[in-house]
């Protein structure tokens, strides 16, 4: 069978990593970057944690931070504005998610006609060309965006999450420093945390799955199992001494965004993106709502694999028959829930009038994502509106 794998040119992980970014440039040719990152990063000075050492380097980095969480078209235009109006050779996506996609955006747009926008490249277009190549620096361990040929734009005519994807949207490195975690927010290390679980499990389910990406998702879910509910923990006090737990994390959160990268993501991502568009749930709590219905869901399609997962993650023994294991996975990932503090929509604040009039809207831009049809079993749009409804009342 022949394997297509894509990847960042370099990976760079590690505590500390982070100082060492102005030789990721120098070892790729550049030397003048506009740094994309987030309001709160460079209010609160962690964005020098990537500035100080481009600097000292003798380099003057630029600051494009008018990002947002979950993305939008705007936001895209208004950054290929401000990357056209310097002297750039490469952008560096320096944040949670947002930052890193807005990254990505930003040099695909920015290699299209003028006039042309973003919602052109929304899958099933192929996104090939970026007109910059891009550095992620991720602060978050989840996304995996720093690992990864997708992107996800909202369009803000539409109310929907966009998956880009495409060689445009690769990073050419990422710098993985797990360092800077240690402040991250219990709440975006849980649904970070999640995410990224998320994107390992569905890659070993997922219809487009191959011997290499189960080999990252098996790696990824052996490292964030044991260790997520231990950085939640480390996140309480915001000190960040469990520098095991939080590596853990980091590494495998790369590596389930190679996997995803490399075998796609399912009906889980697919649900969720419409729920972050309407309700502005982040990304790793609305895959958090979903999970335990969509595996409960998808079980019987794919029950040796899902039975495998448990026991790579520690819940089900060697020994034990695949239909136990299969449902002790579930068991964990409401467990998991419960205790991470997971919200149903309804105790998010989410109104069910309001989630009863978009569902069916949800359910067609679920669909339409393409992302369903790699789950194991694939479901209809009747199906998909069942499990949202299942989901908001935390069944």
């Amino acid at each position: 069978m022949q394997v297509q794998l894509v990847s960042p040119r370099l990976i760079l992980s590690g505590g500390g990593s982070v100082a060492r970014i102005a030789e990721v440039l120098e070892s790729l040719g550049l030397s003048r970057p506009l740094v994309v990152t987030d309001p709160w990063m460079v209010s609160s000075g962690t964005v020098n944690r990537c500035l100080d050492p481009l600097r000292k380097a003798g380099l003057h980095p630029q600051v494009f931070s008018d990002t947002v969480p979950d993305p939008t078209d705007t936001v895209i235009e208004a950054g290929v504005v401000a990357m056209k109006a310097g002297d750039y050779d490469c952008l560096i996506g320096f944040g949670g998610g947002s930052p890193m996609d807005t990254a990505k955006a930003m040099a695909i747009l920015a290699a299209a006609e003028p006039g042309t926008p973003i919602r052109a490249f929304k899958v099933p277009a192929k996104a090939d060309r970026g007109a910059l190549p891009v550095i992620c620096v991720p602060t978050t361990a989840g996304t995996g965006s720093e690992a990864t040929r997708f992107t996800v734009i909202t369009d803000t005519a539409s109310d929907e999450k966009m998956l880009i994807a495409g060689l445009g949207a690769l990073p050419v490195a990422a710098v993985v420093d797990h360092e800077l975690t240690w402040t991250v927010p219990p709440r975006t290390v849980a649904d970070t945390g999640v995410d990224s679980l998320t994107h390992a499990l569905e890659a070993f389910v997922s219809k487009r799955a191959n011997a290499f990406s189960d080999d990252y998702a098996r790696i990824a879910m052996r490292l964030i199992a044991p260790n997520l509910r231990r950085a939640y923990a480390d996140s309480q006090d915001g000190k960040g001494s469990d520098a095991e737990a939080r590596e853990a994390m980091m590494r495998g959160a790369m590596l389930a965004g190679l996997a995803f990268s490399n075998a796609s993501v399912a009906l889980v991502h697919g649900m969720s993106r419409p729920i972050g568009a309407h309700f502005h749930v982040p990304h790793g709590l609305s895959n958090a709502m979903l999970l335990p219905a969509v595996t409960r869901f998808s079980l019987q399609a794919a029950l040796p694999r899902y039975a495998e997962a448990a026991r790579i993650m520690g819940v089900a023994s060697d020994s034990e028959g695949d239909q136990s294991a299969a449902t002790r996975l579930v068991d964990e990932l409401e467990a998991l829930n419960r205790d991470l503090g997971v919200p149903t929509p309804e105790a998010f604040g989410i109104q069910k009038r309001r989630w009863d009039v978009v569902k069916e809207t949800m359910a067609a831009q679920a669909l339409a994502s393409g992302s369903p049809a790699n789950n194991p079993r694939v479901p209809d749009a009747a199906e998909i509106i069942s499990l949202y409804e299942q989901a908001y009342a935390g069944r």
